[in-house]
């Protein structure tokens, strides 16, 4: 029955506002409510209390019984917590606003200033579980009814700017708009107090405002004066963002979101983006809100190509430029990607608008990241202290691929909340600040899986939000600088002067401390007398001594007496290699004849820094070494593995070798020969592990300085020479294949196929008329595996049991178990990739059941949503605004047969519907959690690649000093050797993490994989026999056995993980115990 029509006018302001969809219709709406109650905007928290007695209406009861629950918990005092506190928050995007929620809440006087006049981003934002159930219990279902309906859990910057407004008119926050914050007026006299510069000029009211604590939510280009802010650079990365009009008819809500899909792990995806359309993507995603909103990036040689940019420039701001950009270029671009990426399903794409009335649509650069050294400040002058607190983009850039943004800004808006309250309370500026440093080092960590899972606890107090939690991890000590009172000597950090001198000292015994490392180590052969770091190594007897230490049985001393010096330190190279991870630097000519010290010096310094910690004793070293060189150590191995199957399938000679994952050490005598060598197609040098000349790059043939070389089958490369053939990408290691026939290196997605003839580096169309993708352009199902896999293990026969040979960990047989060895005639074909959220949601509820399809235990999702359910029970309201979304959500229909099924016999059909959700919820979740780690994966490589770069520009000035400056002091050559090993030590360092991060990227790839080709083995497996032909029984076993090999290869990698990981544990002091 519909309520009567009320005659108040104050209710119909107040329905005004609640429906309000601009800035400024919430504003006048707001102003209307407050004339007709009689009261003055901006009265804090008590205004909020006089508009709810007034206010007796029926609509409005819902939304006080949820904000009185906020506003009871008791760290607020029911209001009284900060009742003499002044506050300053600049800046009303989401962060800010919800800082000043929190303010308000506590009972200060909370002003807010914004630059601008209205809100106007329609970008989306990801938000986190608990982010959802935050702004619910602000009352945002009330503001927007479409607040994260079903399985939503996203929300467009303009509608949470919105609702969070409504809050904080609500909360009796004093907002002024069209104002610009340039700086602070510090107090003039004793008595007075800190006041803001403001553009233009104020109102008096606004002008003379004093406060003692200033909360800045401006911005990434904004942060207040005295704070430090570190640039963290990548690779050029350029994103692209664009709205769509969203008409939500019946078509486009059919349409399913992308959570993000990435090449890294789903690199047929983008091929054949590329093939059709020749746009050229590292991601995209697509979320369905007021807009249609995509978000991707490309490449910059893309975007050239089709004459999306004029120009190539090296400036960014230059080349993301207006004069540079080419709007209907960059218009056809992103629709093209658009279509392609929703299979052309949501019809004609007419451009949203932005504030300014144009194509909503925008290129931009995510190079660097800014982030704040520290997260508050404290200012005294004349006695006045003031509080400084950084929230949002100011503190910490978000990387946009990680949907983190809104999540960590609320998280620092709540600890800056915690940090005023502390301050009210009396607490030491010093200690405030210790306080608020320890929860800033937490922030960056934070993710939903190692927060409080109850998310219905959290509130202000910190303890309710991290498990791990403690507040004294940063000392008063150590903020000293962070406490700036003004006219007297800033304070110094001590540290400064000791700590230099201590790197001095240090740095001055690191080449004594090698040479005796390495007599130790070599102590007791026989003809081995190391008595300096470059003639005694000259036989190579020495090098031999030294692996053979490290990795005793691959070669017996006595076996040296019939080596010349040239095999010798030959065969010492490669061994380091291929079984210590140690890549070489300096050849084994230039070991011989000496020509190379510098290079033999950062070579040893690689062997120390490595195994100088490992027990000196005559048996074999283990088999996980310390720190990450034996994830080099695997990915080498499992590279030449990879080489010598691809030979063998080329029907090349092995040597007999049985194609399998080379894991354990084996003699040198049944090592693979060498592959053929890269670049130009050479001809393979008479010594099979010398590359010539080490100081010149094989490729350009330009000088090689020592940490610029980069070794590859024997030959020296600059790592910006070392690249794809095809696609020009930086080839990292366990990501790359020398193609037998041409010897060229390739990625492996442009390796070519045994018996493909490669068309040549072009990588697509290089025409600027984007095709609109139809049926035919569009991928018809999952594409080959990237890596090519066939041969790279012994496959037993698929007539013979299979499964016993595997050896799985218990998610990895989770996920084996969706592969069905029963037909069934009506299950769906493939999903197209990217996968869609409704695959997902059948892998989350096939996962939960134990053997072959055979539910014998509550699925999984269902279980986890019955504890969520415990922990926080959903209202009525928000069950029935969610089934309001149900017909928009599809499972497909096994999915849901078994997941009715399973309702039926166990008696709760009732719960039919919330598990239903659930299931999609956790696919969302799913999708999105394994996206954000493939782009934390990348962006991290990529940081690692331009700290190599600069290391390397770094470590040749330093070579060319030490080469040039003959006549220098003795002392001021040792600080520059010093200062040359320092750089290797931390450039293997960075590659060591490089390799870590590859054996993610193959798991992601390989899980990728795995779907892929299971869900192609369905095809066939559900096909009856009679109807198969000879074709399909060929293609259907070379499926069955490239899955084999997949899981194989998977199982290899993580066992590798849990043997170090155990192997690390085992090493911890106290493990014995």
């Amino acid at each position: 029955m519909a309520e009567p029509a009320s005659t108040n006018p104050a209710h119909a302001h107040f329905e005004s506002f609640l429906q309000a969809q601009l800035c400024q219709d919430v504003l006048s709406s707001f102003r209307g409510l407050c004339e007709a109650l009689g009261l003055e905007p901006g009265g804090g928290l008590p205004q909020y209390h006089k508009i709810k007695a007034q206010l007796n209406y029926w609509s409005a009861k819902s939304l006080w019984a949820k904000l009185d629950k906020r506003a009871g918990q008791p760290v607020y005092q029911q209001g009284r917590a900060c009742p003499n506190t002044k506050c300053l928050v600049v800046g009303a995007g989401p962060c800010g606003l919800r800082a000043a929620v929190e303010l308000a809440l506590l009972g200060a006087r909370v002003v807010l200033v914004e630059k601008r006049t209205k809100f106007s981003r329609h970008n989306v934002l990801h938000l986190w579980p608990f982010t959802i159930h935050d702004l619910r219990a602000l009352g945002a279902k009330k503001f927007y009814g479409r607040f994260c309906t079903g399985t939503l859990d996203h929300i467009s910057i303009r509608q949470l700017q919105l609702l969070l407004l409504k809050v904080v008119l609500l909360l009796g926050v004093e907002i002024h708009w069209g104002v610009t914050f340039t700086g602070l007026q510090p107090p003039p006299k004793k008595g007075s107090g800190w006041r803001a510069q403001l553009q233009p000029s104020p109102p008096a009211q606004l002008a003379n405002y004093e406060f003692d604590v200033l909360i800045s939510a401006a911005g990434g280009k904004f942060v207040p004066e005295g704070f430090t802010v570190r640039e963290m650079r990548g690779k050029l990365a350029i994103g692209i963002t664009v709205n769509f009009v969203n008409g939500r008819t019946v078509e486009e809500t059919q349409v399913p979101e992308i959570s993000g899909v990435a090449r890294i792990y789903n690199q047929s995806f983008f091929q054949s983006l590329l093939k059709a359309t020749g746009i050229d993507l590292e991601n995209i995603v697509y979320y369905k809100d007021d807009t249609h909103y995509f978000v991707m990036t490309a490449k910059k040689q893309c975007l050239l190509r089709l004459g999306v940019l004029r120009q190539d420039w090296p400036e960014i701001d230059r080349l993301l430029g207006s004069a540079n950009v080419v709007p209907e270029a960059l218009q056809r671009f992103v629709r093209a990607a658009a279509d392609f990426a929703t299979h052309g399903k949501l019809g004609k794409l007419e451009f949203a608008r932005d504030a300014h009335g144009r194509p909503d649509i925008s290129a931009f650069d995510f190079t660097s990241m800014m982030r704040a050294e520290s997260a508050a400040r404290v200012q005294e002058k004349h006695g006045a202290r003031l509080l400084l607190g950084l929230v949002g983009d100011c503190l910490v850039e978000p990387f946009w691929p990680l949907g983190t943004g809104v999540a960590r800004g609320f998280l620092a808006a709540f600890d800056a909340a915690w940090m005023v309250k502390r301050w009210a309370e009396g607490a030491g500026p010093l200690e405030v600040l210790a306080e608020r440093e320890s929860l800033y080092q937490l922030l960056s960590q934070t993710s939903p899986e190692n927060m409080h899972r109850n998310v219905a606890q959290y509130g202000l107090d910190p303890a309710t939000r991290y498990p791990t939690l403690n507040l004294r991890a940063v000392t008063p000590n150590q903020v000293r600088d962070l406490y700036d009172v003004v006219a007297k000597e800033p304070v110094r950090r001590n540290s400064d002067k000791t700590d230099a001198g201590k790197l001095a000292a240090g740095s001055a015994g690191t080449q004594e401390e090698l040479l005796r490392w390495c007599q130790e180590q070599t102590a007791g052969y026989p003809g081995v007398h190391v008595t300096d770091l470059s003639s005694s190594w000259a036989d190579g007897r020495a090098l031999c001594a030294l692996v053979h230490r490290l990795r005793p049985g691959l070669l017996e001393p006595s076996e040296l007496q019939g080596l010349g010096a040239l095999e010798a330190a030959a065969w010492a190279l490669k061994m380091a290699e291929h079984e210590l991870g140690i890549t070489p630097v300096v050849s084994a000519k230039a070991v011989v004849a000496g020509s190379d010290p510098l290079g033999l010096i950062a070579y040893l310094s690689h062997f120390h820094s490595t195994f100088k910690n490992v027990p000196h004793n005559p048996g074999p070293a283990s088999q996980g070494f310390p720190g990450s060189s034996s994830a080099v150590l695997f990915l080498g191995k499992l590279q030449r593995t990879l080489q010598r199957t691809r030979a063998q399938e080329n029907g090349e000679d092995t040597g007999g070798k049985k194609p399998r994952l080379e894991v354990e050490a084996k003699s040198p005598s049944t090592e693979e020969p060498p592959a053929p060598e890269s670049g130009v197609p050479p001809t393979p040098p008479s010594q099979p592990q010398e590359a010539g000349a080490g100081d010149l790059c094989a490729l350009c043939g330009e000088q090689l300085y020592i940490l610029e070389r980069l070794c590859a089958d024997g030959r020296f490369f600059h790592r910006n020479c070392f690249r794809c053939r095809t696609c020009e990408a930086t080839l990292r290691p366990g990501d790359y294949g020398q193609h037998p026939g041409d010897g060229y290196f390739y990625c492996f997605q442009h390796l070519p196929q045994p018996g493909h003839k490669e068309d040549g580096p072009d990588p697509g169309p290089k025409s600027q008329d984007l095709p609109t993708p139809d049926e035919n352009s569009m991928p018809s199902g999952p594409s080959t595996s990237v890596i090519p896999q066939e041969g790279t293990s012994a496959v037993p026969n698929p007539s013979q049991p299979t499964r016993r040979l595997i050896r799985l960990s218990s998610p990895e047989r989770q996920r084996l178990s969706s592969l069905k060895l029963t037909p069934d005639p009506e299950l769906e074909p493939p999903p197209k990739p990217p996968r869609s959220c409704s695959a997902l949601a059948r892998q989350a509820l096939e996962g939960s059941f134990v053997g072959w399809g055979i539910p014998v235990q509550s699925p999984q999702a269902v279980v986890t949503m019955k504890e969520e359910q415990e922990q926080s029970p959903p209202s009525s309201e928000e069950e029935e605004e969610e089934e309001e979304a149900e017909e928009t959500m599809a499972l497909d229909s096994d999915t849901q047969e078994a997941l009715l099924t399973f309702a039926k016999n166990s008696g709760t059909m009732s719960k039919y519907p919330t598990w239903r959700r659930a299931l999609l919820r956790h696919a969302r979740e799913e999708e999105m959690k394994r996206f954000c780690k493939a782009q934390a994966v990348q962006r991290r490589l990529h940081e690692i690649e331009t700290a190599v770069g600069e290391l390397e520009a770094e470590g040749t000035k330093v070579e060319l000093a030490l080469r040039s400056q003959s006549r220098s002091p003795e002392q001021q050559k040792a600080q520059w050797l010093e200062q040359l090993l320092q750089l290797v030590q931390k450039k293997n360092s960075l590659l060591a993490e490089e390799a870590e991060l590859m054996l993610t990227v193959k798991l992601l790839n390989l899980e990728e994989q795995q779907c892929e080709v299971d869900q192609e083995l369905r095809g066939y497996m559900n096909r009856e026999e009679t109807l198969k032909t000879p074709a399909d029984r060929q293609a259907e076993e070379q499926l069955l056995k490239k899955l084999l090999d997949v899981v194989k290869e998977r199982d290899e990698i993580i066992r590798f993980q849990e043997e170090r990981r155990l192997s690390e544990l085992a090493s911890r002091p106290g493990a014995q115990g």
